[in-house]
């Protein structure tokens, strides 16, 4: 018996019995020989955790555009984030935590420069429109490993593409995600920006607090404690009570913070460098890697820009724009 075979041995004897078994995937698109030592969702995960796009995230906006202070969250931390929220649900309901983790960790990875402030840029700009999530989906299977993409499993595909909004996903484990994100981005953005002085804790309204505690730390565990009490043979929830305060503080956060002037005064501008940036390479696709120039043959300019700078990091996507834009000084030699 391979080290592998005894992980899935012991999957079947400690996870719940709605949990997805490693060896019961649906598979990948192209099929591989199993590996000696990792299950199939910890293959995924390690993929996801190696990725170049992975790590790119460290240098993506979460709310807050090229903050000045080292402690404001980025795509990355969020990321992280998710994934502890998610796997601590995910063990408590003994469900799958590789597959769990790895569709946490993937979530994000197609998510634009400067975060949804880019992202609305380019769902205007490109053809048919954009989203994170779906092209969080297009890293995964396509731009990775220069157009190889990662091959990831049927199951951590299928929690990417639903992690936010539309169908739940179809294994609990991904439905556990789409909540962690949640739970983890109002938590970590009332932080943010009582940091950054848009908030103050007395503004959070009463009724949410009062009931989900006063701290990010209480209000984290308590609606994870409210999942776990509620969520029964595979259905993931959270307690009338909790979810009605969890939403009451997520719409106060979307009537305050994610529109507030200081918050976004910076969006403006971003609209116009990823409207010229889009703009020039469409028109001028030979000014593209060459990876990205082999899209544009392929599937179109579009498309092709679309990827590209989805995939830019803020600073890279500034610095491009300098170049592109920017008078350069002389060099006299």
């Amino acid at each position: 018996m391979t080290v592998r075979e005894r992980t899935e041995e012991i999957e079947r004897q400690t996870l719940a019995p709605f949990a997805t078994l490693s060896e019961n995937s649906r598979g990948r698109v192209r099929p591989e020989k199993p590996d000696e030592l990792r299950p199939v969702f910890q293959r995924d995960r390690d993929r996801v955790i190696h990725c170049k796009a992975f790590r790119l995230l460290k240098q993506k906006t979460q709310v807050f555009l090229s903050p000045d202070g080292d402690l404001y969250r980025t795509r990355l931390t969020h990321t992280l984030e998710v994934s502890q929220i998610a796997r601590t649900i995910s063990r408590a309901l003994r469900l799958n935590e590789d597959l769990t983790e790895a569709i946490a960790l993937a979530h994000d990875l197609g998510h634009t420069p400067f975060g949804h402030a880019g992202e609305r840029a380019l769902n205007r700009l490109a053809p048919g429109g954009f989203t994170h999530y779906g092209q969080s989906l297009r890293v995964v299977d396509l731009l990775e490993k220069n157009g190889a993409g990662l091959n990831l499993t049927w199951e951590v595909r299928n929690g990417i593409i639903t992690h936010t909004k539309g169908t739940w996903a179809a294994t609990p484990e991904g439905r556990v995600v789409r909540y962690a994100d949640q739970i983890a981005y109002v938590n970590h953005d009332i932080e943010d920006a009582i940091r950054a002085g848009v908030l103050n804790e007395s503004m959070l309204p009463r009724d949410a607090v009062d009931v989900l505690g006063h701290s990010k730390s209480a209000r984290i565990t308590t609606m994870i404690r409210s999942m776990v009490e509620h969520s029964k043979d595979g259905t993931i929830t959270a307690g009338s009570e909790e979810n009605e305060a969890f939403l009451l503080l997520k719409d106060f956060m979307y009537q305050t913070v994610y529109v507030d002037k200081i918050a976004k005064a910076e969006e403006q501008k971003v609209e116009k460098l990823v409207t010229e940036l889009y703009e020039r390479l469409v028109a001028h696709p030979e000014l593209l890697p060459n990876f990205y120039m082999q899209l544009a043959y392929c599937e179109g300019p579009d498309r092709a820009v679309t990827d590209y700078i989805s995939g830019m990091s803020d600073e890279f996507a500034i610095r491009t724009f300098e170049t592109l834009f920017v008078p350069q000084k002389w060099h006299v030699l």
